[in-house]
């Protein structure tokens, strides 16, 4: 778990923890998960989780354990941050305790693998409860469920089910519907369309990381992981850019997506004009030009990034 230096965040009153967590440990350490359920509330870097071996993630222990049930990634275009489509701010709201990542499977015989996709109403209608009441409550006016009901009826299908018994106690919200693969090619086509997405655990992972490339590139898009009683802020969408140590070595990993997850975590402990003056840093960061990482087109380090942004904060 790598915490950059954000020097800027102790004007809040905010005190950090510190622990180095790697991707390629078996378990999250003990006591990393005292801290955060004591705390209540973390910043991480990004995990990397092995492919293949048996190794589980750390990222879904985290999830598990401390029942973050709603992923939230918001992918919007960033002034300055030249990209093909205008106009996008997509908030994918993501089921993140069962589905496909709970990790159900096992070899029933040599060369016959069973993987086990369980949806549940409680947990269908709690993720449709969380984006109703999160696009209510920041005047989103449309909702979207991601499902591919038409071949997996029964699972999908209760997806879609507790998704349209929540929407009829929203009737200020557009709701609608949208299968996967049509809904990525709608992303890549006509993004703007979309507001806030809901949509069962493996779908969203696909759907976040996209809409994140068409709004700028996974290095810049927030994201947080919340449940009841506890918060993990994070980058949003991880593709390609998580689990690269020589980016990380060469101080060349860019920092404005956990930049704007600390704003996202400053306003989740109600420290909103704490937040906004951060994202307001980062912005006029980006929308100058001058300091960018490689991946956005610049020759910048990590920190160099880091001190534009400190330097902007008013």
């Amino acid at each position: 778990m790598v915490v950059l230096s954000l020097r800027f965040l102790f004007i809040a009153p905010v005190f950090f923890e510190k622990y180095d967590v790697h991707g390629e440990m078996s378990r999250v350490p003990a006591e990393v998960m005292e801290s955060i359920r004591k705390n209540k509330v973390c910043l991480k870097g990004g995990l990397k989780t092995p492919v293949g071996g048996g190794v589980s993630s750390l990222n879904v222990q985290l999830r598990k354990e401390l029942d973050l049930f709603a992923s939230l990634v918001n992918c919007f275009n960033l002034p300055g941050l030249p990209t093909r489509h205008e106009n996008v701010d997509i908030v994918v709201i993501r089921e993140n305790t069962e589905g496909e990542y709970a990790g159900l499977e096992h070899e029933v015989v040599p060369g016959v693998v069973e993987s086990l996709k369980v949806i549940t109403k409680f947990c269908s209608e709690r993720i449709a409860k969380y984006a109703f009441e999160y696009a209510y409550l920041n005047n989103r006016k449309k909702v979207t469920a991601v499902h591919k009901a038409n071949i997996m009826k029964l699972a999908d299908g209760l997806f879609l089910e507790s998704c349209r018994e929540v929407a009829k106690k929203y009737p200020s919200i557009t709701y609608n519907e949208i299968i996967v693969d049509n809904c990525c090619m709608q992303l890549v086509a006509k993004p703007e369309q979309f507001d806030v997405m809901v949509t069962p655990n493996l779908y969203g992972n696909l759907v976040a990381n996209t809409a994140a490339g068409i709004a700028g590139g996974t290095g810049v898009m927030p994201g947080g992981n919340v449940g009841a009683d506890h918060a993990v802020f994070e980058q949003g969408a991880s593709a390609g850019n998580v689990g690269k140590d020589k980016i990380v070595l060469e101080n060349k990993a860019n920092p404005v997506a956990l930049l704007l997850s600390s704003a996202m975590m400053l306003r989740h402990l109600q420290f909103p004009s704490f937040a906004d003056r951060l994202e307001t840093a980062v912005k006029k960061v980006i929308a100058e030009g001058k300091c960018r990482t490689k991946d956005l087109g610049g020759t910048s380090t990590t920190q160099e990034v880091v001190d534009a942004v400190i330097a902007k904060l008013d």
